[in-house]
C-alpha cells in the first residue's frame, strides 16, 4: 500500500530551479532514505512531504488519515517541563480515557446491579477498557522507560528540567518524543547527530522493528546500511530511485552511470556516422535518396541527454616535508579534565608510525579534552604525555574555533601563507568548492558545512606528519567524507582521530581505542573488528563460549555478520558484472568490425569486384555468427545478474 506519493514536484528559488520532476513513493512499512549533496534540496523536499511547505509545481498525495511525524535537523525540545512530564504529554488521550474509566468505576459502585442503567454502564466500561488496552494504556509507561533508557536517560533524570539540558540532550529527547507518538510515517532529518555509538546501535534496532514507515536523511552510511531498504538519490536537480541499502545503492548508481554513458556514446557514434553519410552523399545523384533516408532517421531519433551527476567534490591531500620518528605518542596514566575535575582516567596507550588510530566512547567522556591535552592546550590533572621526535602536527577542531569569524574565506587562508600568490590560494579554495565571490564571504556568515572544508583547506597547506582530527566528518556530506577517507588512506604519516562515524572508522582505522571514564582499551583493526572482539569478550565473561575454545569460531556481532555477508555478496556480484561487461565489449568490437566491412563493401571499387565482394561477405557472415553466439552468452549472463540482484535486493 502506498502511504504517500509525490508527482512531478518542482521547487524554484527565484529564477533558479532547485529540483524538478520529483517522483517518489513511500510504501507502508517502507524504510526509505533520501541522499544527496549538501545544498541539493533534501531538507526542502522533506518539508514538502511533511506538509510544512508546498511545491511550486506538482502534487503530493497522501493516504486517508495518514499521520506524519517530522523531526528537523538538530531540533531539540524547548520546554519548562521535566523530562518525564514532557514525554507524558504524548499520552494525553490515554490519560483522558483512564479518567473516564475511573469515573465509570465510581458510577458502577453506586448503582444497583439489577438495573438497566448498571448494565449499560457496564457495557460502556468494558468497551472503554478494551479501547484503552488496544491503544497501549497498560504499557505506555514501560514504553517511556524503554525509550529513555535507549537514549541514555536513567530514572534519576526523569524529573530533570528540559531547559537545563544541553543542546544534544534536547535533540535526543525530541527524537524520543516523536518515537513515542508512533506516526504512520516517520520523517527524520539527520537523526544520528549527537548520538554516541551505543545509542546509535539501539536506535537502529528500534527503527528496524518500527511498525510505521520511515523516510530519513542521513550522512551516516553505517546507519543507512543497517536500516534502509530503498534509496532516493537527489542528484543533478532530480530524483532517481534505487533498491537496497547504501552500499548496494552506490554499486547500482555506478552501474547505471556506466550504462548511461555507454548508451550515450554509442548513440553519438551512430549520429556522427549518419551525419557524415548525409554530408558526403546528399549532393550525389546516385546516393541522394539514401542520404535523405538517413536524414529522416536522424530527425526521428530520440536523442539521449549527456549523463550528468553532481560530481563536484572537494579534492585534496595532506603532505609532509620530513618523516617523524617511529615513536609518535606515549600516554601514561593520564587523567583528563578541567580545573581538577576529572572526566576520565587513568589513560595509557601508545601511537606508532604510521598507525591510524580511532578513539571512540560515550559523549561527554572527555575525548576532545584528551586531544587538547596532547596538544598542550589543556593541562593534565595527572599522568604524562610524551610526543615523538620530528613531529609536524596538524589539528582539526570539531568546534572550528581555530577559524577567525571576522575574516573572509580568502584571508583566512592567505594570511597564514602571505607569500603564496592569490591565484594559488583561490585555486585550492576552488577545489574545496569556494568559487567566485564565495571567497569574500566572512567566516561567521558561512555554514558549518562550509567551515569544515575551509579548515581542511588550511590543513592541506601545512606540512604534517602527525594528523589529529576531532570529529572530522561532522558537517561533511557523504561525497566529501569519501574524499577525506581517500586523503587519509593516502597520507604517509600517522593519524589520531575521534569519530562516531562507524563507516568512516571502517574505512580508515588500523586501531581503535575504546575510552571510558575509568580507562582506555586498545583493539586492533576497524570498527567491525572492534565489535567482534567485544562480543567475544562478552561471550567469554558470560561463559557462553564453546568448550573447545581453540577450535570454536568467535561469535560475530550482527553488524559484523551483516558486513561480512555484504562483502561476500559484493564479490559475487562483481564477478557476474565483469562477465557481462566482457561480453558487452566483445559485442561492441564485433559490431565495429561488421560496420567496417559493410563500409568497405559499399566502396565503388569493391562493389564491382565480385571476387573481393565474395571474400568480404564470407568474413561478414562469420562475424555475424560470432555476434549471435556472444549475444546469446550475454543474454544468459545478464539474466543471471538480474536474478542475483532480485534475490539479494
Amino acid at each position: 500500500m502506498i502511504l504517500l506519493q509525490a508527482n512531478n514536484v518542482m521547487r524554484r528559488f527565484g529564477a533558479d530551479v532547485l529540483f524538478h520532476d520529483i517522483n517518489l513513493q513511500i510504501q507502508e512499512h517502507g524504510r526509505t532514505a533520501l541522499v544527496g549533496r549538501n545544498g541539493a534540496g533534501k531538507t526542502t523536499l522533506l518539508k514538502m512531504i511533511a506538509g510544512i511547505t508546498s511545491p511550486d509545481e506538482g502534487t503530493i498525495s497522501k493516504s486517508k488519515d495518514l499521520t506524519i511525524g517530522y523531526l528537523a535537523q538538530d531540533q531539540g525540545l524547548d520546554s519548562q517541563n521535566s523530562i518525564w512530564a514532557e514525554l507524558d504529554l504524548v499520552f494525553a488521550p490515554l490519560h483522558k480515557m483512564e479518567k473516564q474509566i475511573h469515573q465509570l468505576e465510581d458510577q458502577l459502585a453506586s448503582l444497583d446491579p439489577a438495573t438497566k442503567e448498571f448494565q449499560l454502564t457496564t457495557e460502556k466500561y468494558s468497551q472503554l477498557q478494551a479501547e484503552f488496552k488496544k491503544r497501549g494504556g497498560f504499557e505506555y509507561e514501560s514504553r517511556m522507560r524503554g525509550i529513555l533508557k535507549g537514549f541514555g536517560f536513567g530514572e534519576a533524570d526523569y524529573q530533570t528540567a528540559i531547559n537545563s539540558l544541553s543542546g544534544g540532550q534536547k535533540t535526543k529527547l525530541a527524537l524520543a518524543k516523536i518515537l513515542l507518538q508512533s506516526p504512520d510515517l516517520l520523517i527524520l532529518d539527520e537523526p544520528t547527530n549527537h548520538l554516541d555509538m551505543n545509542v546509535l546501535a539501539w536506535l537502529e534496532d528500534y527503527l528496524k522493528s518500527y511498525q510505521g514507515a520511515l523516510l530519513v536523511v542521513s550522512h551516516d552510511r553505517y546507519f543507512l546500511d543497517r536500516v534502509v531498504s530503498d534509496i532516493y538519490d537527489l542528484d543533478n536537480h532530480t530524483l532517481r530511485h534505487y533498491t537496497g541499502n547504501y552500499t548496494q545503492f552506490m554499486q547500482h548508481k555506478q552501474e547505471w552511470l556506466t550504462a548511461e554513458w555507454k548508451h550515450y556514446e554509442q548513440q553519438q557514434k551512430k549520429i556522427a556516422k549518419l551525419e557524415d553519410f548525409v554530408n558526403r552523399n546528399i549532393v550525389r545523384a546516385s546516393t541522394t535518396k539514401r542520404a535523405q533516408a538517413r536524414r529522416k532517421q536522424l530527425e526521428k531519433m530520440e536523442r539521449l541527454n549527456r549523463p550528468e551527476t553532481d560530481d563536484r567534490s572537494i579534492h585534496f591531500h595532506f603532505h609532509s616535508d620530513k618523516d617523524s620518528g617511529n615513536e609518535v605518542l606515549d600516554v601514561d596514566h593520564a587523567v583528563v579534565g578541567y580545573n581538577d575535575q576529572k572526566l576520565a582516567g587513568p589513560l595509557s596507550f601508545s601511537v606508532r608510525k604510521p598507525q591510524r588510530v580511532g578513539i571512540i566512547g560515550p559523549n561527554g567522556i572527555g575525548k576532545s579534552t584528551l586531544l587538547k591535552s596532547i596538544l598542550d592546550r589543556i593541562p593534565l590533572i595527572s599522568g604524562s604525555i610524551k610526543l615523538g621526535a620530528n613531529l609536524q602536527i596538524g589539528y582539526y577542531d570539531q568546534e572550528q574555533q581555530q577559524l577567525h569569524p571576522e575574516k573572509s574565506v580568502l584571508n583566512e587562508v592567505w594570511d597564514d601563507h602571505p607569500n603564496i600568490p592569490e591565484k594559488d590560494i583561490r585555486s585550492l579554495l576552488g577545489s574545496f568548492l569556494f568559487v567566485g565571490d564565495d571567497v569574500y564571504k566572512l567566516v561567521h556568515d558561512i555554514s558549518g558545512g562550509e567551515k569544515a572544508p575551509l579548515e581542511l583547506t588550511k590543513l592541506s597547506f601545512k606540512p604534517i606528519n602527525f594528523l589529529i582530527l576531532d570529529e572530522p566528518t561532522n558537517h561533511l556530506d557523504i561525497d566529501s567524507r569519501e574524499v577525506l577517507e581517500n586523503a587519509i588512506n593516502e597520507f604517509p604519516g600517522t593519524v589520531l582521530f575521534i569519530s562516531h562515524d562507524r563507516y568512516f572508522i571502517n574505512q580508515v582505522a588500523t586501531d581503535v581505542l575504546d575510552m571510558s571514564a575509568t580507562g582506555i582499551k586498545h583493539y586492533e583493526g576497524d570498527y567491525d573488528d572492534y565489535l567482534e572482539a567485544v562480543n567475544k569478550e562478552l561471550a567469554s565473561t558470560a561463559g557462553q563460549e564453546q568448550q573447545d575454545s581453540s577450535t570454536a569460531k568467535p561469535k560475530k556481532s550482527s553488524a559484523q555478520q551483516s558486513y561480512q555477508q555484504s562483502k561476500e555478496t559484493q564479490r559475487a556480484r562483481r564477478k557476474l558484472q565483469r562477465q557481462v561487461d566482457k561480453l558487452e565489449n566483445q559485442m561492441a568490437s564485433l559490431e565495429e568490425q561488421e560496420q567496417a566491412l559493410q563500409e568497405q563493401m559499399s566502396q565503388p571499387e569493391i562493389a564491382t569486384d565480385i571476387g573481393k565482394l565474395t571474400d568480404l561477405q564470407k568474413q561478414l557472415n562469420k562475424l555475424n555468427e560470432q555476434s549471435e553466439e556472444v549475444e546469446l552468452e550475454w543474454t544468459s549472463a545478464a539474466e543471471e545478474l538480474e536474478k542475483f540482484d532480485q534475490e539479494n535486493s
